[in-house]
């Protein structure tokens, strides 16, 4: 008898049970009792599904940098969810507003304020003879900031925000009686080039390429657009998150406004390395992580989405920031989303 049709018919048999009639199963295999539901995986609030694919990794362009460090390799990526924007300012507010108390009840003040609080002197300390006092006071505190990416924390600070995230939906999922969903956590260098994509395999730029204008002349990403130019793109530093076009995706920003921290460590010949199934390239002894996409003080190479760059892990920047994935539990169709 097919599986599915026995369940059913253990149901029954479960629910005329209390009738007076027999109950079962009857010593047959028929899953463990009391799980909590878990229906079709939702959207979680402020992301968009990146359907799962193939697309060829690595450098869409001339390699200017001679690195070849991101040779073309073909690789598969499954299903998954990312955050539509960088992470805001405000939304870095929520998580510091919740973990603060309790963090400084067990690992002191100290440790909140230094290790997770945002590094606003970064505004001072990244660039030489520039006047950053302005948006070292200003960038992270003031409301005129709360939609512009967050900047001045490290890859752990990235890291220990995304366990909080989890713990903060699965508590409510919890509490309301609903299986917890999957963990919030830092894209893999793989999936963020996958998703920076946005479906268009060996695209220069998220938006297709190879121009960095519009056919109005509007740029289409916040960046360097020339020597001793900031400006020509709208914002001589960050912009608000999704002042610009999405992908196909539905992803804003993944070339410029700040460039964004990935999951793996840093190694020059990883591509030949990692596996050409969601890969990704653990190592715990490097302290270089991937950073991706580019920002406001870069020139256009850095926004392609080939270029791989790095930045130590407990170093923050004024011009790198952050957003979440989490994988998709299910068939991997297309459809599924």
């Amino acid at each position: 008898m097919n599986k599915f049709v026995k369940l059913s018919s253990v149901a029954l048999l479960a629910l005329l049970g209390s009738c007076g009639m027999k109950k079962g199963p009857q010593g047959d295999v028929v899953g463990a009792a009391d799980r909590p539901q878990f229906n079709p995986q939702e959207v979680p609030f402020g992301m968009v599904p990146c359907p799962g694919g193939t697309f060829h990794m690595g450098q869409t362009d001339e390699d200017i940098a001679a690195s070849m460090a991101n040779l073309n390799k073909q690789v598969t990526i499954g299903g998954f969810y990312m955050d539509e924007t960088e992470i805001t300012n405000n939304e870095y507010r929520q998580f510091m507003d919740a973990i603060r108390q309790d963090s400084i009840d067990v690992l002191g003040e100290e440790y909140v304020m230094t290790e997770l609080y945002p590094d606003t002197t970064v505004w001072v300390r990244d660039f030489t003879y520039h006047m950053g006092d302005p948006l070292m006071e200003y960038y992270y505190t003031h409301p005129a900031f709360d939609d512009y990416p967050v900047v001045g924390v490290d890859w752990f600070a990235a890291k220990y925000f995304c366990d909080w995230r989890t713990k903060l939906k699965n508590t409510y999922n919890k509490d309301n009686g609903m299986a917890p969903m999957p963990n919030f956590r830092l894209p893999s260098e793989a999936e963020w080039e996958y998703a920076a994509r946005g479906g268009r395999d060996m695209a220069a730029f998220p938006w297709g390429g190879p121009y960095l204008r519009n056919s109005k002349g509007c740029m289409l990403a916040n960046f360097k657009p020339g020597r001793g130019d900031y400006y020509s793109d709208g914002y001589t530093y960050t912009g608000p998150v999704g002042a610009y076009f999405p992908n196909d995706f539905g992803l804003y920003d993944m070339s410029g406004n700040v460039a964004e921290w990935c999951e793996d460590a840093y190694y020059d010949a990883a591509v030949p390395v990692v596996w050409d199934l969601n890969p990704t390239y653990y190592n715990d002894k490097e302290p270089r992580k991937i950073v991706r996409g580019g920002s406001w003080k870069d020139i256009a190479y850095f926004l392609e989405t080939g270029t791989r760059n790095f930045e130590y892990q407990d170093s923050a920047r004024s011009y790198i920031g952050f957003r979440s994935a989490m994988i998709y539990l299910g068939r991997s169709s297309g459809n599924e989303f």
